[in-house]
């Protein structure tokens, strides 16, 4: 018998029997704090059964937020963008630690995580927020599993809330229009522009340095993005291997940044020495700057990203392939591309039912 039921106090333990040590001595390994008999009874068959499997795990007293704090968040910082890193910090301390940091790693259960999901839901989070929360802790629970101190991923039996897909806010094509119109002549002209025809992300469009810029073969190289960690600014790599890419320009866009780049060297000389050459092609605050001047167009409103998605709808709703959108966005697969704007695959349904016809009917 490998296993054995030990009853101590008001509690039970299960002892397992792991043969003889090096030094010819019995190794026991106790499992202990079951409350009842039976409750020890099926922990004895689960431990025996993952010892025959070569998947059983040492008892230790490690607790969630050690491990996350100690062990997981120092190994994950190597891996990961500082903002992604950042995003994972925030869920530990604000969510995680709090709610069961003080529980057993090796004792936390799908239960507790739905706890955990349920009591920030009451709380008015949204269900997105919960679903990151959800993301964070499954991650860190199968690098655990993978380095042997829990045998299983509980997170994957857990129930995250499943969130509905918001409304992405797109401007239409007279919107944008209108708003080129109102801010054509303004300082960041040439930004506003650029965000709109190509769909690069904020940080991407922050992260351009004039050598990225092949005015003459009209193409910007995405290869950098500036992000926000904490209250610093720092450089990172694209958010995927697609996101370093080489995007093609229009001739209006190449238009304004030639006219930008005039622009900033007359700025350039009139600063003299107190000029600050970054290397980057933007350097200003826009966040704020575009908020104003979608106020004072007159358009809807939307946020600086949405110019985004507001190029990937416009793109796909005017037959151009969703392959084609998914290179110039940056998405690590065409299925992000089609399943974030589902909303607007339908044109291409409606062109592929007019363009067969056409060529069986020859109308």
């Amino acid at each position: 018998m490998r296993g054995s039921i030990i009853r101590r106090g008001s509690t039970y333990s299960v002892v397992l029997d792991l043969g003889r040590g090096p030094d010819g001595r019995r190794m026991r390994k106790w499992h202990s704090g079951f409350k009842t008999k039976k409750e020890a009874e099926r922990a004895q068959v689960e431990l025996l059964a993952r010892l025959d499997q070569g998947a059983y795990v040492e008892p230790t007293k490690l607790t969630v937020a050690a491990f996350l704090r100690d062990h997981w968040l120092p190994g994950l910082r190597t891996q990961v963008r500082p903002g992604t890193w950042a995003e994972h910090h925030s869920k530990v301390e604000v969510h995680l630690a709090p709610a069961i940091g003080g529980m057993l790693l090796q004792r936390l259960a799908p239960g507790h995580l739905n706890a955990v999901y349920a009591g920030l839901l009451e709380r008015g989070l949204s269900a997105r927020t919960v679903l990151h929360v959800h993301a964070t802790i499954r991650r860190a629970l199968a690098d655990a599993t993978r380095w042997g101190m829990v045998p299983r991923n509980v997170a994957l039996l857990a129930s995250p809330p499943r969130p509905d897909r918001p409304d992405l806010q797109v401007w239409t094509a007279a919107d944008l229009r209108s708003f080129l119109a109102h801010v054509e002549g303004e300082r960041l002209y040439a930004l506003w522009l650029l965000a709109a025809s190509t769909g690069m992300r904020r940080g991407e469009l922050l992260g351009v340095q004039w050598p990225d810029v092949d005015l003459g073969r009209a193409r910007v190289a995405v290869r950098r993005s500036l992000v926000t960690v904490g209250h610093q600014v720092v450089v990172s790599e694209p958010k995927t291997a697609k996101g370093r890419r080489s995007v093609a320009l229009d001739p209006a866009t190449v238009a304004a940044l030639k006219a930008w780049r005039k622009r900033q060297t007359a700025e350039r000389l009139a600063w003299g020495p107190a000029w600050i050459d970054s290397g980057l092609v933007f350097t200003r605050e826009v966040t704020r700057a575009f908020t104003r001047h979608v106020l004072a167009a007159g358009v809807p409103i939307i946020r600086l990203h949405d110019l985004r998605h507001t190029h990937a709808t416009l793109a796909l709703a005017a037959g151009v392939h969703p392959k084609v959108v998914q290179e110039r966005l940056g998405h690590a697969n065409i299925a992000i591309t089609l399943d974030t704007y589902s909303h607007a695959v339908p044109a291409l349904e409606e062109q592929a039912a007019r363009t067969v016809a056409a060529l069986v009917f020859g109308r």
